[in-house]
């Protein structure tokens, strides 16, 4: 057993799990350079490469909610004009309408008062087609009458 406490001494002597030799602060001291070396070639650069890209997100982040902004205000502004666009159109078809039915119902009336007055007309044209009826005929009734009177009476006793 003893020979056993011997070699495990021996062996701790020689170097084991933790030696506190000059290499611990050599180790350390690359530790170290190399720790800079890579906090200057890679680290900052990467840093730098992701800061500038998180910077140009949030630049575009930021153009996007402008011009999202803009679209939705011009489209709020487009849609009101679009709105009073079709009022107007409204407005002007049913003016249109209501002169129309005007201008219709002025036709129509003239048309009536056209009509009316070609039936006046044509009344007018029968009464006097039918005083000379009458006159013609009042003659012819007369005419004959004479004659009737002549032929009864003799044409001596009749004048």
């Amino acid at each position: 057993m003893h020979s056993t406490i011997l070699l495990a001494a021996e062996t701790a002597k020689q170097g084991g799990l933790f030696d506190l030799d000059a290499t611990l602060p050599l180790m350390a001291l690359q530790f170290l350079a190399l720790a800079t070396v890579l906090n200057a070639i890679f680290y900052k650069p990467l840093s730098n490469a992701i800061d500038g890209r998180n910077e140009y997100i949030r630049t575009n982040q930021a153009e996007a909610k402008e011009r999202l902004a803009k679209a939705e205000h011009l489209t709020k502004q487009y849609e009101q004009e679009l709105g009073e666009a079709r009022r107007k159109a409204q407005a002007i078809i049913a003016e249109a309408q209501a002169d129309a039915q005007k201008i219709a119902a002025q036709m129509i009336a003239a048309a009536q008062q056209e009509a009316q007055a070609q039936r006046e007309q044509a009344q007018q044209e029968l009464d006097q087609q039918k005083q000379v009826a009458m006159q013609s005929l009042e003659q012819q009734v007369d005419a004959l009458s004479r004659q009737i009177l002549e032929k009864l009476l003799g044409p001596q006793l009749v004048k």
